[in-house]
């Protein structure tokens, strides 16, 4: 099988005023890869995102998901072309009903748009595959529940749903286990791992476990610049990275 970028960062910079954020990254990310993206605090992995997202535009320096030129366009407009990402705080419709959040994710992705002279109820479709996917998320028996009022793990788990609910082929993930217990965490990575089967996954994650079962490629993100990108064995390995964000505990 031929390697293929799914997404390609050439030089990209981010400056606010005078405070330079990202500093020259370079990246491509393979089309089927698990890529997570780590460092430090501060690092500007959040505001990569932003950028590749199009919530911000570059500096400098150009951007291209599945090699089409997607610098500066709008958010919307990069999600049609098959990028869809999560938040690190939940983003969702927290007074309607857990269903209600999955449709509106779908309608898109299934041909319908938004159209105040639809009736929603009409659209079987839609609502066979909200049932379904409520099912892949264990979320069936809170269908009727308004989103603000499940548990912290149970709207992370709606809004990584919502996130593949859109048919996209690229999936960006902000920390998706941030604030999880340990059996939490472990549940929504078995989650993701089912979720982002034959998807591209991108990931910004503090829980190194988290990275290390998920992560087919690491890229170390170090204030702004990246220093190593590679398997998660070599980056494990890697001195600068032990230095930087590891520690001893790599060892």
């Amino acid at each position: 099988m031929t390697w293929a970028p799914a997404i390609e960062l050439d030089d990209v910079h981010k400056s606010f005023g005078t405070t330079s954020i990202i500093q020259g990254v370079s990246l491509a990310v393979g089309t089927g890869e698990r890529h997570a993206i780590i460092g430090p605090n501060g690092a500007g992995k959040s505001t990569l995102f932003n950028l590749v997202s199009g919530r911000l535009t570059p500096t400098a320096g150009r951007i291209r998901l599945k090699q089409r030129d997607i610098t500066g366009l709008p958010p919307y407009r990069i999600n049609r072309l098959g990028l869809s990402r999560s938040f690190q705080i939940t983003n969702m419709f927290h007074r309607m009903s857990v269903v209600e959040n999955v449709r509106c994710a779908l309608y898109f992705a299934m041909g319908y748009g938004y159209a105040f002279w639809r009736l929603c109820p009409r659209l079987r479709d839609v609502h066979d595959a909200a049932d379904a996917l409520l099912e892949r998320l264990q979320l069936s028996a809170r269908r009727d529940v308004p989103a603000g009022l499940l548990s912290y793990a149970e709207q992370r788990a709606l809004e990584i749903g919502m996130t593949v609910a859109g048919g996209a082929d690229v999936l960006l993930m902000d920390e998706p286990t941030a604030g999880m217990s340990r059996s939490e965490t472990e549940r929504a990575v078995a989650l993701i791992h089912e979720l982002s089967e034959n998807k591209t996954l991108v990931m910004v994650e503090h829980d190194m476990q988290v990275v290390f079962d998920l992560a087919t490629q690491i890229s170390v993100l170090c204030y702004g610049r990246l220093i190593a990108t590679g398997t998660p064995a070599q980056i494990k390995a890697d001195p600068e990275v032990k230095a930087a964000y590891l520690g001893v505990e790599a060892d």
